[in-house]
């Protein structure tokens, strides 16, 4: 059996904070408001996973009003939405993400984010597709205001 989850996440720059994208630091002037660490790319995943064995989204899970999740490292989140997801008896059979961001540029950093996120979810890192696009200077993310990330996630019944 398959399933499939799709994400969808924006968070908006602030000064004074690290950008961290797909679980990679990415050296910027700004970086993403957020109660955790604001990883964009990697709250996107995790609310595919979890919309994919039908348990809602990450706010549900690591509530913004729990102190214990300030400041939470977003690959920590992800290790444990999967955790969920592998206890219903799935794997992953591939994910496709796409970040939206007019600055700065991903491509120096998508194979990093790749590997990052194909370890989080156990899997190969040609299960992991990631990609990235402007808006064309369009909307919040073409005027440098955020950053917005989406994913598909397809995960099928484990054989063991």
């Amino acid at each position: 059996m398959f399933r499939i989850g799709q994400g969808f996440d924006v968070h908006e720059f602030a000064e004074g904070r690290p950008l961290i994208i797909g679980g990679i630091h990415i050296p910027h002037h700004r970086g993403l408001i957020g109660h955790s660490d604001a990883d964009v790319l990697l709250h996107t995943v995790a609310d595919a996973c979890l919309g994919a064995i039908g348990e809602g989204d990450i706010g549900r899970h690591f509530p913004d009003t729990d102190m214990a999740n300030k400041d939470l490292d977003s690959a920590r989140l992800l290790a444990d939405v999967w955790l969920l997801v592998k206890e219903r008896g799935y794997k992953l059979v591939n994910a496709d993400c796409t970040i939206m961001a007019q600055k700065p540029k991903m491509a120096p950093y998508i194979e990093q984010m790749r590997e990052r996120i194909a370890e989080l979810l156990e899997a190969d890192k040609a299960q992991v597709n990631v990609k990235a696009t402007t808006t064309e200077r369009l909307g919040f993310v073409g005027r440098e205001e955020g950053i917005a990330a989406q994913a598909v996630v397809l995960i099928g019944k484990s054989a063991e």
